[in-house]
């Protein structure tokens, strides 16, 4: 986060401005946050941007240029993002731009297949901004998610996919043998086979106060959103999995203490993550059978979490700077929750799975729908990591190929 060229002007209320600095998190690219609610020369400065309208977020950019309430395709074509592809076949058109879909993607085009990858945030999905793969083959001192996401990037287009980011897809339909992918900008693509490898999003804790405060100081990305804490006394992180343990020791790079809010009465983490967080000297301290009851704020930020003690039935009111959370995933396939099978959670059923609903003889990873594949996260059954993800991806490129053979 240093030197930044950007400078974003929004205020921490504005729903906008959360969204474009998610993006620009996503994206790695450094930017400057000013609160126009309290740096009054910076609301001067946006209402002069503005012809006197008080307009965000209002976003200015190294060369002087600037862009007000942005979506998200348009800040990507001003980060020089590709947002449109060539042309409007592909024999395989892949959703999500995650390890699975990646290697999917590489698989594919390796064998000669016109693939199209469409991403709707950064290209490497939620591997992108994790902090470290420790356990991922071949890197025995681990790799960075950035790194990593940015290298299978790399050799995806080596093998001529052609990527397209900050482009979401709205719906699929079958139409004279083909499949027809609509996007939100307006555009359509058809192909002969679709790959869904839409990954999952962070559940939220749904009580009193989390939507108020989302991007106010509360926060799904310890990456992307830890630096605005440097310096801060305190930081809560709710959740006992692997993804609290490890973001919580992430987020001690910037705040002195991290205390840990778990639901049940041990970690369910991985061992070695466990041992890191409970050394003598861990700036993180483990609070067991905690929930939150409400977030509360003070000028439309942040400002205590209300905890109970679901043993004894104390309850306490922390003042963080901000809290992370991180309780689970939720599946990105709302829609396609009326096109295909699903279990109860929204997760894609493939394969074997699929013989209970009466539909034909699927391939590994083909789902209901003739032709459209699920990997990853998405996928009924998935293990949710990246090596995991990778394996699917290159699995089901297996079957792809061989229902575009069956022509």
């Amino acid at each position: 986060m240093t030197d930044p060229k950007i400078t974003l002007y929004g205020a921490y209320w504005c729903p906008d401005c959360r969204r474009s600095k998610k993006f620009l998190g996503e994206q790695f690219v450094p930017f400057k946050w000013v609160d126009i609610e309290q740096d009054k020369e910076a609301e001067a400065f946006v209402l002069k941007k503005n012809n006197g309208k008080r307009i965000i977020p209002t976003i200015v950019f190294e060369d002087g240029s600037f862009l007000v309430e942005p979506s998200n395709a348009e800040l990507a074509r001003k980060l020089g993002l590709t947002t449109e592809a060539k042309k409007t076949y592909y024999d395989l058109i892949i959703v999500g731009g995650g390890p699975a879909g990646l290697t999917s993607a590489i698989y594919g085009a390796r064998e000669g297949a016109d693939v199209l990858l469409i991403e709707r945030s950064a290209l490497g999905g939620q591997a992108s901004i994790t902090v470290g793969l420790d356990n991922f083959p071949g890197f025995p001192e681990g790799i960075n998610g950035q790194e990593f996401s940015e290298r299978v990037t790399q050799q995806a287009r080596r093998f001529g996919v052609e990527l397209l980011q900050a482009v979401d897809v709205e719906r699929l339909k079958e139409e004279n043998g083909y499949h027809e992918v609509y996007t939100s900008d307006g555009k359509h693509y058809h192909s002969r086979a679709v790959l869904l490898a839409t990954g999952a999003s962070y559940r939220r804790l749904d009580v009193p106060g989390e939507d108020d405060y989302i991007g106010a100081g509360i926060h799904f990305c310890a990456t992307c959103d830890g630096p605005f804490y440097k310096g801060a006394e305190e930081i809560v992180v709710i959740g006992g999995g692997n993804s609290a343990v490890e973001e919580g020791l992430h987020l001690t790079n910037f705040a002195d203490k991290v205390t840990l809010l778990v639901r049940g009465d041990k970690l369910t983490a991985s061992q070695i993550a466990i041992e890191k967080v409970t050394e003598p000297d861990s700036k993180v301290v483990v609070r067991y059978n905690t929930i939150v009851d409400s977030f509360e704020g003070q000028d439309s930020k942040l400002k205590s979490v209300k905890t109970r003690d679901t043993a004894t039935g104390q309850t306490e009111e922390l003042h963080p700077a901000a809290a992370f959370v991180f309780i689970g995933q939720q599946p990105n396939t709302e829609f396609v929750k009326d096109y295909l099978k699903t279990d109860a959670s929204g997760f894609i059923l493939t394969g074997h799975d699929l013989e209970h609903v009466k539909t034909k003889d699927a391939l590994p990873f083909e789902t209901s729908v003739p032709g459209i594949f699920a990997a990853g996260d998405a996928r009924h059954g998935s293990v949710k990591q990246v090596a995991s993800a990778v394996g699917e991806g290159a699995a089901a490129s297996i079957s792809i190929r061989e229902f575009l053979r069956r022509g």
